[in-house]
């Protein structure tokens, strides 16, 4: 029965108040809380620094508006939260010698973080000009959300992060994948309550499932429940205790609460709280490692409750500033047009006492340095944090012994990424510890069960007796499903910043729910190639198949081809687009991938068996080359064409191919060029993009003057954005997904959409001038056998057998 709602014990949900906290215990004495609360003063008069000055870093003098930024950005609702967790963490580095990595998931927490890296001295290492002095805190200060400077998240440019949280929602994915197959770190990770409303962050608290106590590491989350977004109060902050633990218990966390707001009794508890955590998870990983039997317990994590903009004035010209959403942004946005408001902030800066924490030059005092750890114990120094410096190339087999053979151009038809997958799983093989394969719940129907001969699932959940017939789950497994594209993309995000390498395949329809977390990543990548300390990391890899044009069964819904437009907006310098034709470009294609850096690569290939084309010799020129004329398929040897049929796809190559073959048989003298796409962004202009054609190369391929009929996998607007500068561009007629679909076969699909071979062969009699009129009857008789294909598909459900079985009538060798 239900206790009464009298007999329930009512709990404070208030930040205020002497410390409330689950585990009880004094660890530190009066000399260390009077250093540690020191340091707090030290770090806060950082993060205001930063906010407000570009003069007068020690305020030896009053302060006066001229000392000020002339635009005041930035945070501070979160930082003080979050530099108390960091500094008190130090201790237990100390103490226990612990591999530390700090992951700040709060918007705009840069301060807590800088100041932080500032204070341990990983800053000036890294930056000499902001020295530990005067002159260097001074630039320190100013550069902060300054033109030229530096962000308010902890962007590529803050040593030791690998998590900028522009976007919320990741802090937990990206902390995990640190993680993985990285026993011994523990990585500390924020997690701002107003970023715990969203939908991937709520998922990633599952990760727990996914971690093997052997092999793996662990997170330590400490939810920051300061109460309030930018002008809203957080949903976390406002449910009771009871709630809250069931929660995360639910969720298979083990909460302990920090909550309060008076400093002494803070610092002890969560002095007492972080170091229980550390026991924890020492004690976990060593019965585990211990008894060589993995087993996935209730990690601990802390629920800190402060107040936002904690240590700042509570009140201000009658309105609440600490403790409420008016702390979220700059707390004192008026100091330069309101008097008072200056000497108040001078007040409140002045009241974290600088000339005790700092010494006249501005260095901080040798008793509070000593509080840091040293060297790459540092979390603002530890590699995790600068993973290309740990990145070791892939053991990579030799993928053209994969290469499917006896290939009869347009002939063979083979399961191209099924062969990939063997491919794939020596890749794993050969790097059990540092690489991953990464998807929602796709893998097998993928095509690409092969992987799990060399390693199966992760699933560190419950097992059931038929799971042992064809579930392939392991706890210590190499690949990773969760049914979340988000936390896949994070694991896989955090696992390559942190120094190893990985691709997500996944259905090309539901990419999109990753669409802004790419983005965020291409954005980190090219920030990165500007920070010259900042080592290369694996590419980020991702396998798009079950495309748009074999979704029979699936229809409407999972036809999507546009996140190829979303990754063609990026910075040239760091996305590249590939659609193999067949299997051997496929292989090829993924061997060249898994071996860059500093990328996003797409991959675009169907999972069914398909027409190949290209030897494997010939697939590497191709791939190479990233587009070419198909010499096999072209009867223009010599001469002038009369018309270039262009393709960018696996179907989209096959239905050009039997639209070539069409037009040869009903115009026999008509000279065809074929050029097949690889490499989607050899279209654009070679000044626009490393791997563009300059226009002589353009004009050799695909004339300047004679219709292009380019048939396409994606939208056809994409490439006319790609090629508007070229010669001809007026002759480019693309062919692509319109936005028109159902429940159809493939062919039906493709006439929808005008990119079937009956369509484009029609297309290509009315764009020839040289044809005038004289191919009337043949263009008539096209859109008969089209009618004629389509009226079959609708009677019988599936496309007639000269269709589905169509090959390429011309064999190589008779040509």
């Amino acid at each position: 029965m239900a206790p009464a709602p009298e007999d329930v014990k009512v709990e404070s949900i208030s930040a205020y108040g002497a410390a409330r906290s689950t585990i009880k215990g004094k660890p530190l004495d009066a000399e260390d809380i009077r250093k540690i609360d020191a340091y707090f003063r030290a770090s806060m008069y950082l993060c205001l620094g930063m906010l407000y000055l570009r003069e007068n870093a020690l305020l030896k003098k009053p302060l006066a508006k001229e000392h000020l930024k002339a635009r005041l950005l930035g945070h501070w609702g979160s930082d003080a939260g979050q530099a108390f967790t960091w500094m008190h963490f130090n201790r237990l580095i100390k103490k226990y010698d612990l591999d530390a990595l700090f992951v700040s998931g709060p918007g705009h927490g840069a301060p807590a973080v800088l100041s932080q890296s500032y204070l341990e001295g990983v800053y000036s290492e890294v930056y000499p000009d902001k020295s530990e002095n005067e002159e260097g805190m001074r630039k320190f200060f100013k550069q902060f959300s300054f033109p030229g400077g530096v962000g308010s998240h902890a962007t590529p440019e803050t040593p030791g992060s690998i998590h900028e949280g522009g976007e919320l929602g990741y802090s937990i994915s990206h902390a995990f994948g640190s993680v993985f197959d990285n026993p011994n770190l523990i990585t500390l990770t924020m997690v701002g309550d107003g970023e715990a409303e969203t939908g991937p962050l709520a998922t990633s608290w599952h990760s727990t499932k996914f971690l093997n106590p052997i092999t793996d590491g662990a997170v330590l989350p400490v939810l920051h429940l300061n109460g309030y977004k930018i002008n809203n109060p957080t949903i976390l902050a406002r449910i009771s205790h009871q709630e809250l633990e069931a929660l995360f218990v639910g969720y298979g966390w083990t909460p302990y609460f920090v909550e309060g707001s008076d400093m002494e009794s803070m610092h002890q508890a969560m002095a007492a709280t972080l170091e229980k955590c550390v026991v924890e998870i020492r004690e976990i990983q060593k019965k585990a490692r211990d008894e060589k039997k993995a087993f996935r317990p209730r990690w601990p994590m802390i629920v800190l409750r402060s107040p936002k903009g904690w240590s700042g004035p509570r009140m201000v010209d009658g309105k609440h500033l600490e403790g409420f959403w008016r702390a979220h942004q700059v707390p004192l946005p008026a100091v330069a047009s309101n008097p008072g408001h200056l000497k108040l902030l001078e007040s409140w800066m002045r009241s974290y006492k600088p000339e005790e924490v700092f010494d006249k030059e501005g260095k901080l005092i040798p008793e509070l340095k000593e509080l840091a750890p040293v060297g790459n114990a540092r979390m603002s120094a530890n590699p995790v944090g600068n993973g290309g410096a740990l990145r070791k190339p892939l053991q990579m087999p030799d993928f053209q012994k994969y290469a499917l053979l006896n290939i009869k151009p347009g002939i063979s038809s083979l399961p191209s990424m099924s062969n990939m997958s063997n491919f794939l799983r020596d890749i794993v093989a050969n790097n059990m510890t540092n690489f991953r394969v990464f998807g929602p719940d796709e893998t097998e129907s993928n095509k690409l069960g092969a992987v799990y001969e060399a390693g199966k699932k992760v699933w560190m959940g419950e097992y059931f007796d038929e799971d042992a017939d064809g579930g392939n789950l392991a706890m210590e497994g190499r690949v990773m499903e969760i049914l979340s594209e988000h936390t896949c993309e994070g694991w896989m995000e955090g696992y390559i910043l942190s120094g190893r390498h990985g691709i997500l395949n996944s259905y090309e329809p539901f990419i999109h729910v990753i669409d802004s977390m790419v983005n965020q990543h291409c954005k980190w990548i090219e920030k990165c190639n500007e920070v010259e300390w900042r080592v290369k990391i694996a590419s980020l890899n991702i396998l798009l198949t079950a495309t748009v044009w074999r979704q029979d069964h699936n229809g409407f819904t999972h036809q999507d081809p546009g996140f190829l437009d979303v990754v063609a907006n990026k910075s040239p310098e760091v996305v590249r687009i590939y659609l193999p034709p067949d299997g051997n470009c496929l292989l090829s294609v993924t061997n060249h991938c898994l071996q860059s850096t500093n990328y996003v690569n797409v991959i675009v290939a169907d999972k069914q068996d398909h027409l190949q084309f290209l030897d494997i010799e010939e697939a590497v020129e191709h791939c190479t080359k990233g587009l070419g004329i198909w010499d096999w398929a072209s009867n223009d040897q010599g001469e002038e064409p009369d018309v270039v049929m262009a393709t960018c796809g696996d179907v989209p190559t096959h239905e050009s191919l039997a639209a070539t073959a069409l037009l040869r048989e009903c115009i026999p003298d008509l000279k065809i060029r074929f050029v097949n796409v690889v490499d989607l962004f050899k279209l654009i202009d070679h000044e626009d993009h490393p791997h563009g054609m300059k226009d002589r190369e353009w004009t050799s391929i695909f004339t300047d003057n004679k219709p292009i009929i380019f048939n396409f996998h994606s939208y056809p607007w994409l490439i006319h954005r790609l090629t508007y500068k070229r010669p001809g561009q007026a002759n480019i007629h693309v062919r692509g997904y319109k936005e028109k679909g159902n429940i159809d076969t493939p062919l039906e699909l493709a006439i929808r959409n005008q990119t079937d071979r009956y369509s484009l062969a029609m297309d290509a009699i009315d764009r020839i001038p040289s044809l005038g009129n004289t191919a009337s009857g043949v263009r008539e008789k096209l859109l008969n056998l089209q009618i004629k294909a389509k009226t079959e598909a609708y009677e019988n459900g599936i496309d007639p057998d000269y269709v589905r079985n169509w090959v390429w009538p011309y064999p190589k060798h008779a040509q």
